[in-house]
């Protein structure tokens, strides 16, 4: 599993989500380093990262990254974790693989409708990214149409950095495990919880969350009944990108 390794202090596991890289976490990620030790993976099937055989699913890259952990003499570190990655970090919480853990708008708490919207939604957002691959520097670069592909994932897309914005719909498209992944976790069990996780949950989600719902939230806290909330007024999907200072706040907070 590739991964970097940033900065200095108690170790902290980042994971991105679906679609995602490493770099999914760089607007967060220097004013991190100050005071963690990162530990940023490009999970399997992303970026970098060979796919796994078999099956693609939370449970299988759950499985990879606890194997990547024991033989880094890294279990037990903290562990923050975006959208897809949000749910795995807190399924390896529920397994008692990590420490603390921050949850950021984790999927897997979604309910009838929900579970066909976002699945709905997020395909038609990928085949979307991958028909524009000739012409996304453009995209990118403007504000108003980089601000059209990125309506459903940000409360203010015309603020995402050009390059950061580039560098994830490239990854999303290239990514040999999005629809594999995509397909277990629409027809996949919901996330399972745990009353008594190894250390503290904070699960953190944006008021305007337009893949996850808020309302989804509450869900999520009964699966978990010990985890804080914690909610990014002025966030959508990504609190990473919409709202970098407080979500940085937030994460080194709840990895003292």
């Amino acid at each position: 599993m590739h991964y970097v390794r940033r900065g200095s202090g108690k170790p902290l596991l980042l994971v991105h989500g679906l679609g995602g890289s490493h770099h999914s976490w760089d607007m967060v990620v220097d004013a991190l380093a100050m005071q963690r030790d990162l530990v940023i993976v490009d999970l399997p099937g992303f970026s970098i990262t060979p796919p796994l055989p078999g099956e693609v699913s939370i449970a299988t890259l759950s499985d990879a990254v606890t194997a990547f952990l024991a033989e880094n003499g890294l279990t037990g570190i903290d562990a923050v974790g975006s959208s897809m990655g949000a749910r795995l970090v807190l399924e390896l919480a529920r397994r008692g693989v990590v420490g603390n853990v921050v949850s950021l708008d984790p999927g897997g708490f979604w309910k009838g409708w929900e579970r066909t919207f976002f699945g709905t939604s997020i395909a038609f957002s990928i085949r979307l990214v991958r028909m524009l691959q000739p012409i996304l520097p453009t995209f990118a670069t403007n504000p108003v149409l980089r601000s059209i592909l990125f309506a459903q994932f940000s409360s203010h897309p015309w603020d995402i950095p050009a390059d950061v914005a580039l560098r994830e719909l490239r990854t999303f498209a290239a990514s040999p495990s999005f629809d594999p992944l995509l397909k277990q976790l629409v027809d996949g069990p919901p996330q399972r919880g745990t009353p008594h996780p190894p250390g503290r949950i904070v699960i953190g989600w944006g008021r305007q969350d337009r893949v996850c719902i808020p309302t989804q939230a509450a869900r999520a806290g009964r699966a978990f009944p010990t985890a804080e909330m914690h909610w990014f007024k002025d966030s959508g999907h990504f609190p990473q990108w919409d709202t970098p200072e407080e979500t940085v706040r937030v994460i080194l907070q709840a990895t003292l």
